[in-house]
């Protein structure tokens, strides 16, 4: 028994864990509709994890970031380089903070030095914290509607994609053997996810409301970092460089942007217009 909950809690662990990583910020330029990368920085400049960069609003980015020997919600203020810590968990860590729709409260991955996982409810002014969903343990979870999450869960020693109802208290489980990443489709009613169900990994798309899923594109070997441009464009994280694919318009990835001060590249995130981009990186 103890060696089962050993092997419980390593897999948990394993799902967030990383070597010193910083979170970066981007600014995106725009010209006749074709993206590029402008000016950026390192905005958590802190030892040990920082990621799970999301844009709160226009003004705020949250991220994961290790503080006194735990990892707590960062915070970061664009306009001023401000950052401020949302929660403060001595028994535990915050993981994959975001923004509740409709509201000004934020959910995260609280894992405890017990190995208790839990998908949690943060006020952003206070910290004050509830449980969202007690059945399943979430690893990456992403937000569809106010009372519909899409997450990555974890099912034994793998991850599964499940869509929470949280009015019906609901859970249907979609596939086994996904990612992490988990995104809205622009101008779409479509999610995209990572399939790990054969050799070569695969993005497909999922629409929740019915279940359906279809192939887009495969990834690039054993990469899974994706996000979405304003204009359907998709950037995938592999190594030192970040690729681009329009699935409207491209046969192939090619080459969006190649940086000589990062390497291991992970974790990307746009801001919803698309003048933004956070990464994570070694």
């Amino acid at each position: 028994m103890k060696k089962l909950f050993f092997a419980c809690l390593m897999f948990s662990a394993s799902v967030f864990a990383q070597s010193n990583t910083e979170v970066y910020l981007y600014d995106l330029k725009k010209d006749k509709g074709t993206f590029s990368l402008g000016d950026g920085k390192n905005i958590s400049n802190n030892p040990g994890y920082d990621s799970q960069p999301h844009f709160y609003s226009k003004k705020v980015l949250v991220f994961s970031s290790t503080r006194n020997n735990q990892t707590d919600i960062a915070a970061y203020t664009i306009k001023t380089g401000e950052i401020n810590f949302i929660n403060s968990t001595p028994n535990g860590g915050e993981y994959s903070p975001q923004r509740i729709p409709k509201s000004k409260d934020i959910s995260a991955v609280r894992l405890d030095t017990d190995g208790l996982q839990r998908f949690y409810r943060y006020k952003y002014k206070t910290g004050e914290n509830t449980e969202i969903i007690p059945d399943l343990k979430v690893a990456y979870p992403m937000w569809y509607t106010k009372n519909t999450a899409v997450t990555v869960v974890i099912v034994g020693n793998s991850l599964d994609l499940i869509i929470s109802d949280l009015a019906s208290k609901e859970n249907k489980t979609i596939q086994k053997k996904v990612g992490r990443s988990v995104h809205k489709i622009p101008k779409t009613k479509l999610v995209s996810y990572i399939s790990k169900a054969k050799d070569q990994w695969e993005i497909r798309s999922l629409n929740p409301k019915t279940g359906e899923t279809k192939k887009i594109i495969n990834t690039l070997g054993k990469t899974e970092d994706i996000c979405w441009l304003p204009n359907g464009t998709i950037l995938l994280a592999k190594g030192n460089s970040i690729m681009s694919y329009n699935p409207n318009n491209d046969k192939d990835w090619t080459v969006f942007h190649t940086f000589n001060s990062h390497k291991n590249i992970s974790r990307i995130i746009v801001n919803s217009k698309g003048t933004q981009l956070a990464l994570v990186s070694d």
